[in-house]
């Protein structure tokens, strides 16, 4: 019986703990796809200024 009910319980568990990975891998590929696209924006808009004559930003 105590090895029904703990194989019962991991088997729960697995998806729940499954998704939740899948879940904080995309959320996490989407923070750092965000983040270096900001990078990239941030460094195309200082070439951008530099070019026409105008300080860079603070």
């Amino acid at each position: 019986m105590p090895q029904e009910f703990w194989a019962n319980a991991v088997y729960s568990l697995i998806p729940t703990i499954v998704l939740g990975l899948v879940f904080w891998l995309i959320l996490r590929s989407v923070i750092h796809a965000d983040r270096r696209e900001r990078a990239v924006a941030a460094r195309i808009e200082a070439e951008e200024r530099a070019r026409i004559g105008l300080p860079p930003r603070s």
